[in-house]
Protein backbone atom coordinates (compact mmCIF):
# COMPACT_ATOMS: atom_id res chain seq x y z
CA UNK A 1 0.00 0.00 0.00
CA UNK A 2 1.48 3.34 -1.04
CA UNK A 3 0.17 6.50 0.57
CA UNK A 4 0.85 9.96 -0.81
CA UNK A 5 0.68 13.21 1.15
CA UNK A 6 -0.65 15.86 -1.20
CA UNK A 7 0.32 19.52 -1.01
CA UNK A 8 -2.26 22.03 0.21
CA UNK A 9 -3.57 24.52 -2.32
CA UNK A 10 -5.56 26.88 -0.12
CA UNK A 11 -4.91 30.62 -0.37
CA UNK A 12 -3.81 31.93 2.08
CA UNK A 13 -1.59 28.88 2.47
CA UNK A 14 -2.57 26.16 4.93
CA UNK A 15 0.69 24.97 6.48
CA UNK A 16 -0.73 21.83 8.08
CA UNK A 17 -0.09 18.27 6.97
CA UNK A 18 -1.54 14.88 7.91
CA UNK A 19 1.75 13.44 9.24
CA UNK A 20 5.08 14.78 10.43
CA UNK A 21 8.32 13.34 8.97
CA UNK A 22 9.02 11.47 12.20
CA UNK A 23 5.56 9.89 12.15
CA UNK A 24 5.91 8.71 8.55
CA UNK A 25 9.30 7.18 9.29
CA UNK A 26 7.82 5.33 12.25
CA UNK A 27 4.81 4.08 10.29
CA UNK A 28 6.99 2.98 7.39
CA UNK A 29 9.17 0.97 9.75
CA UNK A 30 6.26 -0.43 11.79
CA UNK A 31 4.36 -1.55 8.68
CA UNK A 32 7.50 -2.66 6.83
CA UNK A 33 6.76 -4.27 3.45
CA UNK A 34 3.06 -3.41 3.88
CA UNK A 35 3.02 0.39 3.69
CA UNK A 36 5.21 3.09 2.20
CA UNK A 37 4.86 6.84 1.82
CA UNK A 38 5.53 9.55 -0.70
CA UNK A 39 5.22 13.29 -0.11
CA UNK A 40 4.46 15.95 -2.69
CA UNK A 41 6.87 18.91 -2.39
CA UNK A 42 5.46 22.07 -0.86
CA UNK A 43 6.95 25.53 -0.26
CA UNK A 44 4.33 26.28 2.42
CA UNK A 45 4.14 23.15 4.57
CA UNK A 46 5.21 23.54 8.22
CA UNK A 47 7.64 20.65 7.75
CA UNK A 48 10.09 21.19 4.90
CA UNK A 49 10.78 18.78 2.05
CA UNK A 50 14.27 18.35 3.48
CA UNK A 51 12.86 17.19 6.81
CA UNK A 52 10.96 14.39 5.06
CA UNK A 53 13.97 13.44 2.96
CA UNK A 54 16.13 13.29 6.09
CA UNK A 55 13.74 10.66 7.48
CA UNK A 56 14.01 8.56 4.34
CA UNK A 57 10.65 9.59 2.87
CA UNK A 58 10.45 10.02 -0.91
CA UNK A 59 9.49 13.52 -2.08
CA UNK A 60 8.01 13.69 -5.58
CA UNK A 61 5.54 15.66 -7.66
CA UNK A 62 4.22 12.43 -9.17
CA UNK A 63 1.70 10.73 -6.87
CA UNK A 64 -0.05 8.75 -9.58
CA UNK A 65 1.40 5.47 -8.29
CA UNK A 66 -0.13 5.99 -4.82
CA UNK A 67 -3.16 3.99 -3.74
CA UNK A 68 -4.31 6.50 -1.14
CA UNK A 69 -3.87 10.28 -1.15
CA UNK A 70 -4.16 12.20 2.12
CA UNK A 71 -4.42 15.95 2.63
CA UNK A 72 -6.05 18.32 5.08
CA UNK A 73 -8.29 20.77 3.23
CA UNK A 74 -10.29 20.39 0.01
CA UNK A 75 -8.40 19.45 -3.14
CA UNK A 76 -8.95 21.85 -6.07
CA UNK A 77 -10.87 20.18 -8.88
CA UNK A 78 -8.02 20.44 -11.45
CA UNK A 79 -5.72 18.59 -9.03
CA UNK A 80 -8.01 15.58 -8.48
CA UNK A 81 -6.55 12.32 -9.83
CA UNK A 82 -9.26 9.94 -11.12
CA UNK A 83 -9.79 6.47 -9.63
CA UNK A 84 -7.91 7.22 -6.40
CA UNK A 85 -8.88 7.04 -2.73
CA UNK A 86 -8.71 10.44 -1.01
CA UNK A 87 -8.80 11.44 2.65
CA UNK A 88 -9.44 15.12 3.44
CA UNK A 89 -11.94 17.51 5.03
CA UNK A 90 -14.23 17.87 2.03
CA UNK A 91 -16.71 20.34 3.56
CA UNK A 92 -19.48 18.75 1.53
CA UNK A 93 -21.36 16.57 4.02
CA UNK A 94 -23.39 19.53 5.31
CA UNK A 95 -24.26 20.47 1.71
CA UNK A 96 -21.93 23.47 1.70
CA UNK A 97 -22.83 25.34 -1.52
CA UNK A 98 -19.26 26.37 -2.31
CA UNK A 99 -18.14 22.73 -2.62
CA UNK A 100 -21.09 21.32 -4.53
CA UNK A 101 -19.11 21.16 -7.76
CA UNK A 102 -16.22 19.45 -5.95
CA UNK A 103 -18.39 16.51 -4.89
CA UNK A 104 -19.94 16.31 -8.36
CA UNK A 105 -16.47 16.06 -9.88
CA UNK A 106 -15.35 13.46 -7.32
CA UNK A 107 -18.23 11.24 -8.43
CA UNK A 108 -17.53 11.93 -12.09
CA UNK A 109 -13.87 10.94 -11.69
CA UNK A 110 -14.70 7.72 -9.83
CA UNK A 111 -12.87 8.87 -6.70
CA UNK A 112 -13.37 7.18 -3.37
CA UNK A 113 -13.73 10.01 -0.85
CA UNK A 114 -13.30 9.43 2.87
CA UNK A 115 -14.01 12.51 4.97
CA UNK A 116 -12.05 12.96 8.21
CA UNK A 117 -15.08 14.62 9.78
CA UNK A 118 -17.07 11.40 9.43
CA UNK A 119 -14.46 9.04 10.92
CA UNK A 120 -16.06 7.91 14.19
CA UNK A 121 -15.69 5.15 16.75
CA UNK A 122 -18.43 2.78 17.87
CA UNK A 123 -19.81 5.40 20.28
CA UNK A 124 -20.20 7.96 17.51
CA UNK A 125 -17.28 10.10 18.65
CA UNK A 126 -14.95 11.57 16.04
CA UNK A 127 -11.53 9.94 16.07
CA UNK A 128 -9.53 12.67 14.29
CA UNK A 129 -9.96 16.43 14.58
CA UNK A 130 -8.16 19.73 14.99
CA UNK A 131 -10.75 20.95 17.50
CA UNK A 132 -8.44 21.25 20.50
CA UNK A 133 -6.07 23.46 18.50
CA UNK A 134 -8.88 25.69 17.29
CA UNK A 135 -9.89 26.14 20.93
CA UNK A 136 -6.36 26.85 22.13
CA UNK A 137 -5.56 29.40 19.45
CA UNK A 138 -9.05 30.91 19.44
CA UNK A 139 -9.00 31.60 23.17
CA UNK A 140 -5.45 32.95 22.96
CA UNK A 141 -6.53 35.26 20.13
CA UNK A 142 -9.48 36.41 22.21
CA UNK A 143 -7.11 37.48 24.98
CA UNK A 144 -4.75 39.03 22.42
CA UNK A 145 -7.69 41.02 21.04
CA UNK A 146 -8.68 42.24 24.50
CA UNK A 147 -5.09 43.32 25.16
CA UNK A 148 -5.01 45.28 21.91
CA UNK A 149 -8.37 46.88 22.58
CA UNK A 150 -7.70 47.80 26.21
CA UNK A 151 -4.00 48.62 25.92
CA UNK A 152 -3.37 46.73 29.17
CA UNK A 153 -0.84 44.25 27.76
CA UNK A 154 0.73 43.13 24.50
CA UNK A 155 1.11 39.54 23.34
CA UNK A 156 2.85 38.01 20.37
CA UNK A 157 0.48 36.73 17.74
CA UNK A 158 -0.05 32.98 18.04
CA UNK A 159 1.60 32.28 14.69
CA UNK A 160 4.72 34.10 15.89
CA UNK A 161 5.15 31.50 18.65
CA UNK A 162 7.33 28.55 17.71
CA UNK A 163 5.08 26.06 19.46
CA UNK A 164 2.46 25.62 22.16
CA UNK A 165 5.08 25.89 24.90
CA UNK A 166 6.09 29.37 23.76
CA UNK A 167 2.44 30.38 23.42
CA UNK A 168 1.79 29.31 27.01
CA UNK A 169 4.83 31.26 28.18
CA UNK A 170 3.50 34.33 26.37
CA UNK A 171 0.31 34.14 28.42
CA UNK A 172 2.31 35.15 31.50
CA UNK A 173 2.03 38.71 30.18
CA UNK A 174 -1.76 38.76 30.46
CA UNK A 175 -2.97 41.18 33.13
CA UNK A 176 -6.76 41.29 33.28
CA UNK A 177 -8.97 43.58 35.36
CA UNK A 178 -12.03 42.01 37.07
CA UNK A 179 -13.78 41.18 33.82
CA UNK A 180 -16.17 38.32 33.04
CA UNK A 181 -15.61 35.85 30.18
CA UNK A 182 -18.43 33.64 28.90
CA UNK A 183 -17.63 30.48 26.92
CA UNK A 184 -20.15 28.41 24.97
CA UNK A 185 -19.59 24.74 24.16
CA UNK A 186 -18.49 21.56 25.92
CA UNK A 187 -16.66 19.60 23.21
CA UNK A 188 -13.03 19.34 22.13
CA UNK A 189 -12.90 22.95 20.99
CA UNK A 190 -14.17 24.18 24.34
CA UNK A 191 -11.67 21.97 26.17
CA UNK A 192 -8.91 23.75 24.26
CA UNK A 193 -10.36 27.08 25.43
CA UNK A 194 -10.35 25.85 29.03
CA UNK A 195 -6.65 25.00 28.77
CA UNK A 196 -5.95 28.68 28.05
CA UNK A 197 -8.18 29.83 30.92
CA UNK A 198 -6.30 27.52 33.27
CA UNK A 199 -2.90 28.66 31.96
CA UNK A 200 -3.78 32.29 32.67
CA UNK A 201 -5.19 31.38 36.07
CA UNK A 202 -8.68 32.74 35.50
CA UNK A 203 -11.16 31.53 38.11
CA UNK A 204 -14.11 29.44 36.96
CA UNK A 205 -17.51 30.20 38.52
CA UNK A 206 -21.01 28.77 38.22
CA UNK A 207 -23.46 30.28 35.78
CA UNK A 208 -25.62 31.62 38.64
CA UNK A 209 -22.69 33.30 40.36
CA UNK A 210 -21.45 34.64 37.01
CA UNK A 211 -24.77 36.38 36.44
CA UNK A 212 -25.31 37.68 39.98
CA UNK A 213 -22.04 38.08 41.86
CA UNK A 214 -19.38 40.78 41.71
CA UNK A 215 -15.74 39.75 41.65
CA UNK A 216 -12.48 41.60 42.23
CA UNK A 217 -10.64 39.30 39.83
CA UNK A 218 -11.32 38.01 36.29
CA UNK A 219 -13.68 35.04 36.10
CA UNK A 220 -15.22 32.83 33.44
CA UNK A 221 -18.13 30.49 33.11
CA UNK A 222 -18.80 27.73 30.59
CA UNK A 223 -22.25 27.25 29.09
CA UNK A 224 -23.74 24.04 27.76
CA UNK A 225 -26.65 24.17 25.31
CA UNK A 226 -29.15 23.97 28.19
CA UNK A 227 -27.81 27.22 29.65
CA UNK A 228 -28.75 29.40 26.69
CA UNK A 229 -31.61 27.57 24.95
CA UNK A 230 -35.09 26.84 26.26
CA UNK A 231 -38.22 25.17 24.95
CA UNK A 232 -40.66 27.73 23.55
CA UNK A 233 -43.68 26.19 25.22
CA UNK A 234 -42.55 25.85 28.82
CA UNK A 235 -38.94 27.02 29.16
CA UNK A 236 -37.67 23.48 29.70
CA UNK A 237 -34.83 21.67 27.99
CA UNK A 238 -34.26 18.13 26.73
CA UNK A 239 -30.94 17.51 25.00
CA UNK A 240 -32.13 14.79 22.64
CA UNK A 241 -35.19 16.79 21.68
CA UNK A 242 -33.01 19.85 21.12
CA UNK A 243 -30.76 17.87 18.76
CA UNK A 244 -33.72 16.48 16.82
CA UNK A 245 -36.04 19.51 16.84
CA UNK A 246 -33.94 22.63 17.52
CA UNK A 247 -36.60 24.81 15.90
CA UNK A 248 -38.81 24.16 18.93
CA UNK A 249 -36.42 26.14 21.11
CA UNK A 250 -35.64 29.81 21.66
CA UNK A 251 -32.50 31.50 22.92
CA UNK A 252 -31.98 32.77 26.48
CA UNK A 253 -28.41 34.06 26.17
CA UNK A 254 -29.28 37.73 26.74
CA UNK A 255 -28.51 37.79 30.50
CA UNK A 256 -24.92 36.79 29.68
CA UNK A 257 -24.52 39.61 27.17
CA UNK A 258 -25.36 42.07 29.96
CA UNK A 259 -22.57 41.00 32.34
CA UNK A 260 -19.82 39.60 30.06
CA UNK A 261 -16.86 41.51 28.68
CA UNK A 262 -15.44 38.76 26.44
CA UNK A 263 -17.44 36.09 24.65
CA UNK A 264 -15.62 32.99 23.33
CA UNK A 265 -17.87 30.95 21.04
CA UNK A 266 -16.82 27.29 20.89
CA UNK A 267 -20.15 25.50 20.42
CA UNK A 268 -21.49 23.72 17.34
CA UNK A 269 -24.57 25.46 15.96
CA UNK A 270 -27.41 23.97 13.92
CA UNK A 271 -28.93 26.48 11.45
CA UNK A 272 -32.37 25.47 12.76
CA UNK A 273 -31.38 26.36 16.33
CA UNK A 274 -31.89 29.81 17.90
CA UNK A 275 -29.31 32.54 17.44
CA UNK A 276 -27.54 33.74 20.57
CA UNK A 277 -28.59 37.34 20.16
CA UNK A 278 -30.00 39.64 17.50
CA UNK A 279 -28.14 42.37 15.66
CA UNK A 280 -30.50 44.97 17.10
CA UNK A 281 -29.47 44.05 20.67
CA UNK A 282 -25.89 45.31 20.40
CA UNK A 283 -27.00 48.95 20.38
CA UNK A 284 -28.59 48.53 23.80
CA UNK A 285 -26.65 50.11 26.69
CA UNK A 286 -27.18 46.79 28.51
CA UNK A 287 -25.14 44.87 25.92
CA UNK A 288 -21.77 44.75 27.66
CA UNK A 289 -19.65 42.44 25.46
CA UNK A 290 -16.76 44.28 23.79
CA UNK A 291 -14.71 41.36 22.40
CA UNK A 292 -16.05 38.29 20.60
CA UNK A 293 -13.72 35.43 19.73
CA UNK A 294 -15.89 33.39 17.37
CA UNK A 295 -14.09 30.08 16.96
CA UNK A 296 -17.13 28.53 15.27
CA UNK A 297 -17.10 31.23 12.57
CA UNK A 298 -20.60 30.58 11.20
CA UNK A 299 -21.19 33.47 8.83
CA UNK A 300 -24.65 34.97 9.35
CA UNK A 301 -25.13 32.25 11.95
CA UNK A 302 -25.72 32.19 15.69
CA UNK A 303 -23.61 35.31 16.27
CA UNK A 304 -24.85 38.15 14.02
CA UNK A 305 -21.66 40.20 14.47
CA UNK A 306 -19.75 37.50 12.57
CA UNK A 307 -20.45 38.99 9.17
CA UNK A 308 -17.35 37.52 7.52
CA UNK A 309 -14.34 35.37 8.41
CA UNK A 310 -11.05 37.03 9.24
CA UNK A 311 -7.55 35.86 8.38
CA UNK A 312 -4.36 35.18 10.27
CA UNK A 313 -2.86 38.23 8.59
CA UNK A 314 -5.85 40.44 9.46
CA UNK A 315 -7.52 38.81 12.46
CA UNK A 316 -10.00 41.37 13.77
CA UNK A 317 -12.64 43.81 12.59
CA UNK A 318 -14.99 45.98 14.65
CA UNK A 319 -18.75 46.34 14.48
CA UNK A 320 -20.28 49.73 15.21
CA UNK A 321 -22.96 49.27 17.87
CA UNK A 322 -25.33 51.94 16.57
CA UNK A 323 -25.10 51.44 12.81
CA UNK A 324 -24.11 47.76 12.74
CA UNK A 325 -21.39 48.62 10.23
CA UNK A 326 -17.93 47.14 9.92
CA UNK A 327 -15.11 49.36 11.18
CA UNK A 328 -11.34 48.92 11.18
CA UNK A 329 -10.07 46.89 14.11
CA UNK A 330 -10.11 48.88 17.35
CA UNK A 331 -11.44 51.87 15.42
CA UNK A 332 -13.77 53.01 18.22
CA UNK A 333 -13.47 52.34 21.92
CA UNK A 334 -17.12 51.35 22.31
CA UNK A 335 -17.37 49.19 19.19
CA UNK A 336 -17.35 45.38 19.35
CA UNK A 337 -14.12 43.72 18.22
CA UNK A 338 -14.66 40.41 16.41
CA UNK A 339 -11.99 37.74 15.93
CA UNK A 340 -13.31 35.15 13.45
CA UNK A 341 -10.31 33.39 11.90
CA UNK A 342 -11.63 30.29 10.13
CA UNK A 343 -8.37 28.28 10.12
CA UNK A 344 -7.11 28.79 13.67
CA UNK A 345 -5.02 25.58 13.95
CA UNK A 346 -2.82 26.94 11.14
CA UNK A 347 -1.30 29.37 13.64
CA UNK A 348 0.42 26.45 15.40
CA UNK A 349 0.79 24.17 12.37
CA UNK A 350 3.61 21.91 13.58
CA UNK A 351 1.94 21.11 16.90
CA UNK A 352 -1.49 20.72 15.32
CA UNK A 353 -0.13 18.48 12.54
CA UNK A 354 1.78 16.26 14.98
CA UNK A 355 -1.35 15.79 17.08
CA UNK A 356 -3.48 15.07 14.02
CA UNK A 357 -0.91 12.56 12.75
CA UNK A 358 -0.91 10.85 16.13
CA UNK A 359 -4.69 10.47 15.97
CA UNK A 360 -4.46 9.08 12.44
CA UNK A 361 -1.67 6.68 13.39
CA UNK A 362 -3.55 5.32 16.40
CA UNK A 363 -7.15 5.38 15.21
CA UNK A 364 -7.24 5.21 11.41
CA UNK A 365 -4.14 3.60 9.91
CA UNK A 366 -4.79 0.26 11.71
CA UNK A 367 -8.26 0.26 10.12
CA UNK A 368 -6.61 0.01 6.70
CA UNK A 369 -5.81 -3.60 7.58
CA UNK A 370 -9.29 -4.46 8.90
CA UNK A 371 -11.40 -6.12 6.23
CA UNK A 372 -14.62 -4.15 5.78
CA UNK A 373 -13.66 -1.66 8.50
CA UNK A 374 -16.79 -0.01 9.87
CA UNK A 375 -14.82 3.13 10.75
CA UNK A 376 -13.67 3.56 7.14
CA UNK A 377 -16.90 2.42 5.54
CA UNK A 378 -19.12 4.83 7.49
CA UNK A 379 -16.85 7.75 6.58
CA UNK A 380 -16.81 6.93 2.87
CA UNK A 381 -18.85 9.60 1.11
CA UNK A 382 -18.40 8.44 -2.49
CA UNK A 383 -17.26 5.20 -4.12
CA UNK A 384 -17.49 3.67 -7.60
CA UNK A 385 -18.98 6.87 -8.96
CA UNK A 386 -21.87 6.90 -6.50
CA UNK A 387 -22.76 8.21 -3.07
CA UNK A 388 -22.61 5.54 -0.40
CA UNK A 389 -25.66 4.56 1.63
CA UNK A 390 -24.50 6.67 4.57
CA UNK A 391 -24.43 9.81 2.43
CA UNK A 392 -27.40 9.16 0.15
CA UNK A 393 -29.01 12.29 1.64
CA UNK A 394 -26.57 14.32 -0.49
CA UNK A 395 -28.31 13.21 -3.72
CA UNK A 396 -30.22 16.45 -4.22
CA UNK A 397 -27.06 18.41 -3.44
CA UNK A 398 -25.13 16.44 -6.07
CA UNK A 399 -27.94 16.90 -8.57
CA UNK A 400 -27.60 20.66 -8.37
CA UNK A 401 -30.47 21.37 -6.01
Amino acid sequence: MKIGLIREYKVPADKRVAFSPKQLAHLQMYYENRMEFKVAPSPDRCFTDEEYLAKGIEVSDDLTDCDILMGVKEVPIPELIPDKTYFFFSHTIKKQPYNQQLLQEILHRNIRLIDYEALKDNTGQRVVAFGRWAGLVGAYNGLWTYGQKSGLYTLKRAFECHDLHELMEELRKVELPPIKIVITGDGKVARGVLEIMEAVGIQRVTTDDFLRAYYEEPVFTQLAAADYNQRKTDGGFDLQEFYEFPQQYEGCFTPYTEVSDIFIAAAYWDPLAPVLFKASEISSPDFNISVIADITCDIDGSIPTTIRPTTIADPVYDIDRERFEELPAFGKQNSISVMAIDNLPCELPRDASEDFGRQLSEQVIPEFFVSGSTVIRQATVAENGELTTYFAYLADYVNGQ
